[in-house]
């Protein structure tokens, strides 16, 4: 960050205004460590400005025999390593005394600085650190040179605390603007699903009954575990489909030879739809491209007599499947359904030749709602770039 160059400001490296503290994970094996009153703060916990509580406390004994500290009330948390740091750096203010483990830092203001003050810097310099993380296979980490080495600005507290004041006031407006937006977000997406189910309930009546398994040819990918390379063919999995499509940006990657025994069994065409079968259910999507991957704990759905992959996208999103599937898969850390399941799975079709009529119809209304989709997450990151905007003012001494 910037040295502040507001007049009769003082500027400092933060590693020469604060105290720092660290924490640690009590011995598991000792029952005497754990089930207390002291909030033992990890990542999880980090969830809102001000940390009260956490999952797992911790008793006094701990403190007195283990690496874990005791943090006052006031003291900035901070994540410094943890896989979340890739896209944000939590911080929070400790609302009363508590521990920490390993992955978080303390951070305690001297008298110069006001801690809500200090709270709010750390959310400015936030794509600052961002930058700075070192990013690890799993675990990203934060090294705390980089935090001891920010130059917070420090005016006088009675200008520390008309800017909080000032930024309080603001975020309020901003929290009630975002929560608005999100729920008219969220309205947005269901406005489909709700358009869906009328259509279906509209039409239905001219329909056939029939099977996913009579209508399609189903099919599911590998559900053995391939060795993995750093290059090679994709395996998508369950985590790759979303409601907008094939997602390639964490893929694994498996040998020609894997690729081509899988494919064996369930290759992919251009126009089959995938489905989810395990975890998340659903999700169904129609490949678009000209497919170079194989699929792993997939469902696979070939087209028959002429119909619509994208209609059958529709079909699997529709309240009534997914909500019978989900309430009838199984699995209890994990739900699935199985081929067997998905291809007696009953359905209710219209004819082969007018699929595409409707799916015309289905486009224009899916079409309809993800624009308004649009403008809303449009919305909510106009309401973060404010946020970030009013910030960087506050610490550059142009917040009036």
């Amino acid at each position: 960050m910037k040295d502040v160059a507001k007049v009769g400001w003082e500027n400092a490296p933060l590693g020469h205004v604060c105290k720092f503290m660290g924490g640690g994970t009590p011995s598991k094996q000792n029952p005497s460590f754990w089930g207390g009153e002291l909030p033992w703060v990890s990542p999880k916990d980090m969830k809102s400005d001000t940390v009260s509580d956490s999952i797992d406390h911790v008793t006094d004994i701990a403190v007195e025999q283990s690496a874990t500290k005791r943090i006052p009330k006031g003291a900035i948390l901070i994540v410094v390593r943890s896989g979340i740091l890739s896209r944000t750096i939590p911080t929070a203010i400790a609302g009363r005394e508590l521990t920490v483990n390993q992955d978080l830092k303390a951070i305690i203001p001297d008298k110069r600085l006001d801690g809500r003050f200090l709270a709010y810097f750390f959310q400015a310099a936030e794509p600052y650190l961002l930058d700075r993380v070192t990013r690890g296979a799993t675990v990203h980490k934060l090294d705390m040179p980089v935090i001891k080495s920010l130059p917070v600005p420090l005016p006088p507290l009675e200008e520390q605390q008309r800017i909080v004041a000032v930024l309080d006031e603001a975020f309020e407006g901003l929290a009630r603007a975002r929560t608005h937006a999100e729920a008219n977000l969220q309205n947005a997406r269901e406005l489909f699903e709700t358009a869906l189910s009328a259509f279906i309930e509209r039409h239905k009546d001219s329909w056939s009954s029939t099977t996913l398994g009579e209508a399609y040819d189903v099919r599911d990918g590998t559900h053995d575990s391939p060795k993995y390379h750093p290059t090679g063919r994709a395996l998508i999995t369950s985590k790759n489909l979303g409601r907008d499509g094939l997602h390639f940006e964490k893929i694994k990657f498996i040998s020609e030879e894997d690729y081509v025994s899988i494919c064996k069994r369930s290759g992919v065409d251009k126009g089959d739809v995938l489905f989810a079968m395990i975890g998340t259910i659903g999700n169904p999507i129609v490949v678009d491209v000209e497919p170079d991957f194989a699929i792993k704990n997939v469902a696979l759905f070939k087209m028959k007599d002429g119909r619509s992959g994208q209609f059958l996208r529709y079909m699997l999103r529709s309240k009534y499947v997914v909500e019978k599937m989900r309430a009838e898969a199984k699995g209890t850390t994990q739900q699935f359904v199985g081929l067997g399941y998905l291809r007696a799975f009953p359905v209710i079709l219209p004819d082969p030749t007018t699929e595409m009529t409707m799916v015309d119809e289905l486009d224009r209304i899916e079409a309809h709602c993800r624009s308004a989709e649009a403008l809303y997450d449009i919305k909510l990151q106009d309401i973060d770039d404010l946020r970030q905007s009013l910030l960087q003012k506050a610490f550059a001494g142009d917040l009036t």
